[in-house]
Order: C-alpha cells, then sequence, then structure tokens
C-alpha cells in the first residue's frame, strides 16, 4: 500500500504540467523541456464520452513509466463508467488514479480498488458539481480535484468561482484532521496561481501556461515564487 501523499520538502505547491498540452508528435522533447523542474506529469485521458473529446490510453502511460521510472504519474481519467477502465491504467504504471464522481455510481468501490492495489487514488468533481458529492469519500481519497473548467479541451479559461469549492474542501480537510491533498486543473498559469494556492490548493495542473511558452522551465519557476505570494 501506497504511503500518504507529502508536499515536496521546502515547496509549499506542486505543479504538474498537463502532457494534453505538449506537442503529440515530440511528448519526450516537451518532458526535457521542463528541465526537472515539474513535480508530476498529469496525463489527461478522456474517451469522448464523459467528455467531449479523445486522447491518450493506457499505452503512453506504460511508455512514460518506461522512459521516466521515477516519475509521479498523475493520471486522471475522465472516462465513464470509470471502474471499467482500472485495470489497465495500474497495470500501465499510474502513480495516482482520479476519477470523477460524477462517472461512476460506486465512487467508494472504485477508491478502494485503486488503494488494494497500492495506488493512490484520487476524486474529481467539475465545476458544476457540489463539493458534496465527495463528503462519503473524504476519509478514503489521497487528493481531491476540483476542475476549474470544464473537462475536455486545454486552453479553457479559468472559472473563478471554483476557488471558493477549493476553499470550502480546504477548510473541511483541515477540520477533519484529514491528509488529502488538494489539487485544481484548468485555465493555471503565472496569473492566477497565487489565487489559487491562497484558496488551498496543494497541487496545480498547468498545461497551455507551461508547454506553450518558450521556456517551459521559467513559467514553472515563476509560477511556484508567485505561489508564495497566496
Amino acid at each position: 500500500m501506497a504511503g500518504p501523499l507529502q508536499l515536496k520538502k521546502g515547496k509549499k505547491l506542486l505543479i504538474a504540467p498537463s502532457l494534453l498540452a505538449a506537442d503529440v508528435l515530440n511528448i519526450e522533447s516537451d518532458i526535457e523541456r521542463l528541465g526537472g523542474e515539474a513535480d508530476w506529469l498529469h496525463v489527461d485521458i478522456m474517451d469522448g464520452h464523459f467528455v467531449p473529446n479523445l486522447s491518450y490510453g493506457p499505452e503512453l502511460v506504460r511508455a512514460l513509466r518506461r522512459r521516466y521510472p521515477d516519475a509521479f504519474l498523475d493520471v486522471h481519467i475522465m472516462v465513464e463508467p470509470a471502474e471499467d477502465f482500472l485495470d489497465m491504467f495500474i497495470s500501465a504504471g499510474a502513480s495516482l488514479i482520479t476519477v470523477h464522481a460524477e462517472a461512476t455510481s460506486h465512487l467508494h468501490r472504485v477508491l478502494q480498488k485503486l488503494k488494494d492495489a497500492g495506488i493512490y487514488a484520487g476524486a474529481a468533481i467539475n465545476p458544476g458539481t457540489s463539493k458534496e458529492l465527495l463528503m462519503p469519500v473524504l476519509h478514503m481519497a489521497d487528493l481531491l480535484l476540483v476542475m476549474s473548467v470544464n473537462p475536455g479541451y486545454g486552453g479553457q479559461s479559468f472559472i473563478p468561482e471554483t476557488l471558493d469549492k477549493t476553499r470550502m474542501l480546504s477548510e473541511m480537510r483541515e477540520s477533519l484532521g484529514l491528509g488529502c491533498l488538494i489539487e485544481m486543473d484548468g485555465g493555471i498559469g503565472p496569473k492566477n496561481i497565487a489565487q489559487v494556492s491562497a484558496a488551498g490548493c496543494d497541487v496545480a495542473v498547468a498545461g497551455s501556461a507551461v508547454f506553450r511558452q518558450a521556456s517551459p522551465a521559467a513559467v514553472i519557476k515563476e509560477m511556484r515564487i508567485l505561489s508564495e505570494r497566496g
């Protein structure tokens, strides 16, 4: 069984670049452009059903694990039903698998299966979903993912109202003495990273803001500095 997720020593906020924004023909080159600054690699899996887009599958996760054996692979599966896809990503080498509460009728069972397999278990909710949907599994989740855009496409604008949801989950976590991390995903970059951090977010997913810049490594460094202002 994997131990509790921990923030890296000396870092208030973890940055997880989303490979959805990387050049599909040069993913390895884009990862190298991160210069070792990324804390996690975020892999978005989309089925064209739960979300209106198709993206990668387990073979990318397997290839990443072979190429980067020590990387923390943050696998976000936007698929329905979520339980039908677990085994393939567990065997591919994911470090953490996050499933959407909206994509399964058996969230408790899904999270338990991940934990039994020694995989960190995350639960996600869309911008229009109440945090209350996560209440029954707060004690089980290693990570809570608050989507700050409607999932499906990169490059969307941040939905500011999701900050309130993150803030409330952070306060609830503290009051219950829970150790789960809180992640936000969508429209995050240097312009709003301080607000995201101040709301209680521990892990920020950034795609276009990182990979579509001349120096992804420099952007991550800037975001980390700016997050301290939160």
